[in-house]
């Protein structure tokens, strides 16, 4: 009985969901395409951008159960397909050198995300989703990392932003500063793989450089995404452990642990390992792009733009000091290690 009760519970939940879905679904399909004919804006920005003009609309109820789902509950399950494009031999391929370089810039890109953040009294949640975002792989970093510290929607609006308007000026600057100074392809390669945020812009900044310097960015920017799987661990860790400090709950890992972030690692070592069909995994991954624009949609569609707009000049700042600092670690250590 009680099996058949929580049956109907979740065909019940199932159904009522469905209009919400089909909403974001909808939004999703234009900012998709548009997304693949503008790859350095990308489909989440014009997700997230359909789904905040909507906002106005005063849509009906049955909408909103749909629109939570999909931008909780579906946004953890499409970085589980993403999983399905991480080849871990590209990995090993940069080997020992590229690791090093990581350390020292997701060690800076976290560290002025903590410090700048609380120095403007921006919220614990946006700071950490701008670090991550700027420290990782952009919308994808923040995509996993806000189920995991319970960010809201207006959170991960500001974040992508954020992101966003880096993204579009590293496209276009980073080759240009790197002809200035001189880059080698190498150089330049590890330079935009650790230092532009999300993988549209690292294409479009290295090839613009060189192909070369395009395939390693590729590569090193593949890495640093795996980075994805310690970082949102160790941030459960941290969260369940402050809010069983502060009182508001029980130290109870198991209620926020990521485990779609382990999904993610099983789908890379799938992918990696096992004689799956190149046009299933392609399809996986596709699938799991489509869903973080539907889950940008939903954000946007329970997101304040005004309220947004008004609050929108801390993140910003706080974007640029992460992603200058973040640049500078990038070219200091390849300068001392002689990467």
């Amino acid at each position: 009985m009680m099996k058949e009760k929580k049956g109907e519970d979740c065909l019940k939940k199932l159904t009522a969901a469905i209009p919400g879905i089909v909403l974001t679904v909808v939004i999703a399909i234009p900012a998709w395409l548009l997304g693949t004919a503008f790859p350095v804006v990308g489909s989440p920005v014009f997700g997230i951008l359909f789904g905040l003009l909507l906002a106005f609309w005063k849509r009906p109820v049955l909408f909103d159960e749909g629109i939570r789902y999909t931008s909780k509950k579906l946004l953890q399950y499409s970085i589980i397909l993403l999983g399905f494009e991480m080849n871990l031999f590209h990995v090993f391929q940069v080997g020992g050198q590229t690791l090093i370089l990581m350390a020292f810039t997701l060690t800076a890109a976290f560290s002025t995300a903590f410090f700048c953040g609380k120095a403007l009294k921006l919220d614990g949640n946006t700071k950490t989703l701008i670090g991550v975002g700027t420290a990782i792989c952009g919308g994808s970093a923040i995509a996993a990392t806000a189920p995991v510290i319970g960010a809201e929607d207006e959170d991960v609006a500001h974040s992508i932003s954020t992101i966003f308007l880096f993204n579009v000026i590293a496209a276009f600057l980073f080759p240009f500063l790197g002809h200035l100074m001189g880059m080698s392809d190498h150089s330049f390669g590890l330079w935009a793989g650790t230092a532009v945020n999300d993988t549209s812009s690292v294409v479009a900044a290295g090839y613009s450089f060189s192909n070369a310097a395009g395939n390693l960015a590729v590569i090193v920017k593949l890495t640093r995404t795996l980075m994805i799987v310690p970082v949102t661990l160790a941030l459960a860790f941290y969260t369940s452990r402050k809010s069983a400090a502060s009182g508001k709950g029980s130290y109870d890992l198991k209620k926020i642990f990521p485990w779609f972030v382990l999904g993610f690692a099983a789908a890379s070592v799938a992918y990696t390992f096992l004689p799956l069909p190149a046009i299933l995994c392609g399809f996986l991954s596709k699938a799991g792009k489509f869903m973080i624009v539907m889950a940008m949609a939903a954000i946007g569609l329970n997101t304040n733009l005004i309220k947004l707009i008004r609050s929108g000049v801390k993140p910003i700042l706080l974007g640029a000091a992460c992603w200058a600092v973040l640049s500078l670690t990038s070219l200091g250590v390849q300068y001392a290690f002689h990467l």
